[in-house]
């Protein structure tokens, strides 16, 4: 398992690479949602999600030992995060996405000169893919999420929000193979135990729910969820020991409500967010995760969101 000293070590690594994101708050939520709800927001990191912070310390650890290219599997995020600290760092990069991948970040991979190359629609058929490429490529593969200098760079999320927010009974996070949330655990765990950790899952994409139920890694199948960054098939054998151990709780979320978070995110603090970023948020919202005599923060992990595709998600919640 990760532990607080990589964390630790990883913000030192890459803390001239990444973003100290600020924590915001907005009354009129608090109101609306009847929480004390503060958001953390990863959306306006760079590269626009969390996932910078676990590539920057992987690829930076990568490239002290040497490598000239790296590759990656992912739907977006990760893949834009390996591709900027790649170009930073003066290497290459190939990023294998699903066919179906957000054409905003797919642009974004390729703006961060990253070599874009599709397939499959799962991780499970992307990921063999792209540790493919760095074999015959001679590169090193950054996994998105089952790799521990991943999760310890995730982590530092943790770290900072527990510095920032001193007062904070919950966090709430989001959930897809597990990195964000198991480098938070590791991180929150270790100096405030006392703080719940509560992950928020797509009920569409419920891998990690079905593999706490049954005390083992279970996979499920392709999914539709509009949260595209969290459409794993199975939590990872590293995130796994981690969130079985120190999770306090899971919860699943409905896409109704995933719309519902970016629409009131988007209307009353201005700010957009893409689904997966906006699940933690739902998960308050809909009274699943944090009770209303609690300090909540809601951790926002993207926005990297096609404005086409937000604008149709929108005109969604104003019909229902």
């Amino acid at each position: 398992m990760a532990t607080i000293e990589e964390v630790e070590q990883a913000r030192s690594r890459i803390q001239n690479i990444i973003h100290n994101t600020p924590i915001v708050h907005s009354r009129l939520l608090q109101e609306k949602w009847g929480r004390r709800v503060f958001f953390k927001v990863e959306h306006l990191q760079k590269t626009g999600s969390f996932k910078i912070r676990g590539a920057a310390n992987a690829v930076t650890n990568a490239v002290s030992d040497g490598a000239k290219l790296v590759t990656a599997a992912s739907s977006g995020n990760h893949g834009q995060a390996v591709a900027y600290v790649a170009n930073e760092l003066g290497i290459a990069s190939v990023i294998a996405v699903p066919t179906d991948a957000s054409p905003a970040k797919v642009a974004a991979i390729k703006a961060y000169g990253g070599q874009v190359e599709y397939c499959g629609t799962t991780s499970a058929e992307r990921i063999p893919y792209a540790v493919s490429l760095a074999q015959q490529q001679g590169g090193v593969y950054i996994p998105p999420y089952d790799h521990r200098d991943v999760i310890a760079g995730q982590g530092t999320a943790g770290l900072e929000i527990i510095e920032q927010m001193t007062d904070v009974d919950v966090i709430v996070v989001p959930v897809g193979g597990g990195g964000l949330i198991s480098g938070i655990l590791t991180a929150v765990k270790a100096q405030r135990p006392d703080v719940l950790v509560i992950g928020a899952e797509p009920a569409l994409a419920n891998d990690t729910a079905l593999s706490l139920e049954r005390g083992e890694i279970t996979a499920i199948g392709p999914t539709e969820t509009i949260a595209d960054g969290l459409r794993t098939t199975q939590p990872g054998d590293l995130t796994f020991p981690i969130v079985s151990e120190l999770l306090d709780g899971l919860v699943l979320v409905e896409e109704e409500e995933i719309i519902e978070a970016m629409r009131d995110i988007a209307v009353r603090m201005k700010q957009l967010v893409e689904p997966s970023g906006a699940v933690a948020a739902a998960a308050v919202m809909s009274g699943k995760a944090g009770g209303p005599d609690q300090t909540i923060v809601a951790v926002i992990s993207g926005g990297n969101v096609d404005l086409p595709r937000f604008a149709s998600l929108m005109n969604t919640a104003e019909k229902e």
